[in-house]
């Protein structure tokens, strides 16, 4: 099982990478400009978050558009990584109106997915300014929070699932079980 990281220029992807490893799967961390050939032989993606503003700084998101075009496998994307898939499916993307940052209550409305095993309420932690503000009809909605309309979704018909917040720090609740639920469609 080998799972790799799309480097975003996130503060926390070597945390993604080291959970990864830890429930089990192999991984490296390849910067967003690598080749999609390059990625042959891989059972799954990351798409981590980063600095970008995906409003103002697309193009420092490299080659993940054509990284998903061209590598038919499951892929997570985490905080930028989640704007940029929903954006890609015709989703709005834009500056919060009350950006997050620290533990935030999230609701889910829907555990399907990998977001099976999910209580309706949980606290996750937050580091975004912009945010998802509209889901394509490809989508289905799964969290929200207060402040911000789409905190989880997954797409209706391919294996993409996306997050505003990060599972992959500890202070989010329930972090580690959405990792190993990726885990488990890559298996498939």
């Amino acid at each position: 099982m080998k799972i790799d990281v799309i480097d975003n220029g996130g503060q926390w992807t070597h945390k993604e990478w080291h959970l990864l490893r830890k429930l089990g799967a192999e991984s490296e961390i390849r910067h967003n400009t690598v080749e999609p050939s390059a990625l042959n032989g891989v059972d799954g993606i990351v798409l981590s978050g980063g600095a970008p503003s995906i409003v103002s700084e697309l193009d420092k998101l490299g080659n993940i558009s054509q990284i998903m075009d061209e590598v038919p496998v499951p892929v997570f994307g985490i905080c930028v990584g989640a704007q940029f898939m929903a954006l890609k499916f015709g989703g709005k993307v834009g500056p919060g109106s009350v950006p997050e940052y620290g533990g935030v209550d999230v609701r889910f409305s829907d555990t399907g997915s990998i977001f099976k095993g999910m209580p309706g309420r949980m606290t996750v932690w937050e580091n975004h300014n912009d945010e998802v503000k509209e889901l394509s009809g490809d989508f289905v909605l799964a969290a929200s929070s207060e402040n911000c309309k789409v905190q989880a979704f997954y797409h209706r018909n391919k294996p993409y699932f996306g997050v505003q917040f990060h599972p992959e720090v500890k202070n989010t609740q329930f972090g580690e079980e959405i990792f190993n639920n990726f885990i488990e469609v890559c298996r498939k």
